[in-house]
């Protein structure tokens, strides 16, 4: 008997479509994998053109009259474009839907962080008041199952009421369908934007949250007296607020085969923000062997032994972060080992995790 699983595909269609897109991505990519062919997939999508390139999302697509500023008002109260077979609807955000489909059908939320608490400077006051109105709807809303992606946060929202049988833990994966463009042609595309030789690698958005001002500071420093940190490269879109690269060899949004060249050939990736919902960057650094220093703040490596980790806030600790990063192994056997620190978070078992919150 098929089951029928509706994903709402929003995210899409935002001017910063951020990680969780890649969360959205990842997860259908995590269910075809499962080649179960009970499982039939649907995407939800608002009216207009999405923001990012989403030809390869294996998904069958339905597209409602409703752009997506609409969308985001109206599915708190009305399930607009779920299809009526859904036998679970999965909303991949607090914006929705958390309605529709079949009469026993299964709702469920995935929650990312709580940012706009941990660090209100991220967000503007309108967004502050929509993501608090919408998680106290969601502690109300007992039919609604909570879908966590960040460590720790289930335990955050049990102990604000919400009841344990309601909420459902998920880990988040690296993509490894994608093979990294060789060495060679990683040397050629930094070579046309004036890099030459070894380089220190940040990816993500350019924010404000994201800690750069120190993180330039403190390469700065360090290179002073490293010199094979190399040149600091940004990686990735400009995100929320005014975040300029500095002295920074900013390079934006690369495709993502060269993306994991850069984490394999860097000197160093940091990855050092004031707050962090979960941080995907640094594991996709690990899966490739890269050496990193990551803020005490993140979620996702803030138990890994493998990684080095400073306090966001001083960027005497972020210098050395550095520094003492490059005295870690770059054999073969060191990278393996930092690789298999992250083998456990794969899509298949990210989608593994959401059906077990689904059953």
């Amino acid at each position: 008997m098929t089951r029928t699983v509706s994903i709402s595909l929003d995210q899409f269609y935002r001017p910063q479509p951020g990680g969780i897109a890649t969360y959205v991505r990842g997860l259908v990519g995590g269910l075809n994998a499962l080649g179960d062919d009970a499982l039939a997939l649907i995407g939800i999508a608002p009216k207009g053109s999405p923001t990012q390139d989403v030809s390869e999302l294996a998904v069958r697509w339905v597209t409602t009259w409703a752009p997506v500023e609409v969308l985001t008002r109206v599915w708190s109260r009305w399930p607009l474009g779920v299809p009526a077979q859904s036998d679970v609807v999965h909303a991949t955000s607090v914006a929705g839907p958390f309605a529709g489909g079949t009469k026993r059908a299964v709702h469920s939320v995935a929650l990312h962080d709580l940012l706009w608490r941990d660090e209100p400077s991220a967000s503007t006051p309108r967004g502050i008041k929509f993501h608090e109105r919408r998680l106290q709807m969601l502690k109300r809303r007992d039919d609604v199952r909570i879908v966590t992606t960040a460590p720790g946060l289930a335990q955050r929202l049990m102990s604000e009421g919400f009841a344990k049988e309601r909420v459902h833990e998920s880990r988040l994966g690296v993509g490894d369908e994608t093979r990294s463009d060789a060495p060679d042609q990683v040397r050629a595309f930094l070579s046309e934007h004036g890099v030459v030789g070894p380089f220190t690698l940040y990816a993500g958005t350019r924010e404000p949250r994201k800690n750069l001002g120190r993180l330039r500071d403190a390469h700065a420093a360090a290179l002073a007296s490293n010199v094979e940190l190399g040149p600091l490269v940004f990686v990735g879109p400009q995100g929320w607020g005014s975040e300029e690269g500095g002295d920074a060899v900013v390079l934006g949004l690369v495709a993502r085969s060269m993306l994991q060249g850069l984490y394999r050939d860097a000197s160093v990736v940091a990855y050092v923000p004031r707050a962090e919902g979960w941080g995907l960057p640094p594991v996709e650094a690990l899966h490739e062997g890269a050496r990193v220093v990551a803020s005490t703040t993140t979620p996702s490596v803030a138990t890994n032994d493998e990684v080095v980790l400073v306090d966001p806030l001083d960027v005497d600790a972020i210098t050395a972060g550095l520094i003492r990063a490059l005295s870690l192994g770059t054999d073969e056997v060191a990278r393996q080992r930092r690789s298999a620190t992250v083998s456990s978070l794969t899509w298949k078992n990210v989608a593994l995790d959401h059906l077990a919150a689904w059953a």
